[in-house]
């Protein structure tokens, strides 16, 4: 586990090769949480947190610059100002509008330099860069079974508390993942895949033995 940001791996190489990322480059260190920055305004901005001095009224976060507060409190907000030009949807933070746009124009510039697979959303490479890492940070705490993505993990914890929240709309069958509800619709009760000449044969053959 990193000491840092907690975050976990399957080997100490991986570790080692992660904890880099907090050190180089990186000498302007918080008191608080030994988190570190490679330059003071970035220290100062970040120092900001542990005082509370820019704090969401609404759900008690705390930001470290005005900006960012209001950032974060557009997503409080029901008003979506920023619309898109080529379909109409609309986003209550404009952030989202440019992540949006990259659907409409294809744009991937966030690219991984290890296979060259491209993504519009940094967030999106990040992950990506788990596959080469091994880093899997999502642990269960009934198994300690651990995952690449959040969501891996509650279709995993579903395992454990028998919850299937995800049912199908032709017959009673429940699922703990959508993954496994759209196999089963498209197995099942896609008529495409089925041939009624077959079925008809099918049936008669029954009737017969």
């Amino acid at each position: 586990m990193c000491t840092v940001c907690n975050k976990r791996f399957t080997t100490n190489g991986y570790l080692n090769i992660h904890s880099k990322k907090h050190t180089e480059g990186k000498v302007h260190s918080c008191s608080k949480c030994n988190k570190c920055f490679a330059e003071p305004s970035s220290l100062h901005e970040h120092m900001n947190i542990h005082t509370s001095k820019y704090k969401c009224a609404d759900c008690g976060k705390c930001c470290g610059s005005s900006k960012l507060l209001k950032i974060h409190m557009q997503g409080h907000s029901d008003e979506k100002e920023f619309e898109c030009t080529i379909c109409n949807k609309r986003f209550r933070q404009s952030s989202h509008l440019t992540y949006h746009l990259r659907i409409h124009s294809g744009e991937k510039p966030h690219k991984c330099h290890i296979c060259d697979k491209a993504f519009s959303q940094s967030s999106s490479l990040s992950t990506h860069m788990r596959l080469h890492s091994g880093e899997k940070p999502y642990k269960c705490h009934m198994c300690d079974k651990a995952f690449i993505q959040s969501g891996q993990l509650l279709g995993h914890i579903r395992v454990h508390n028998a919850d299937k929240p995800y049912k199908c709309s032709q017959c009673d069958q429940r699922f703990g993942r959508s993954d496994n509800l759209r196999r089963h619709v498209r197995v099942q009760h896609d008529s495409s895949r089925k041939s009624p000449d077959t079925e008809t044969v099918t049936n008669s053959d029954l009737k017969q033995q």
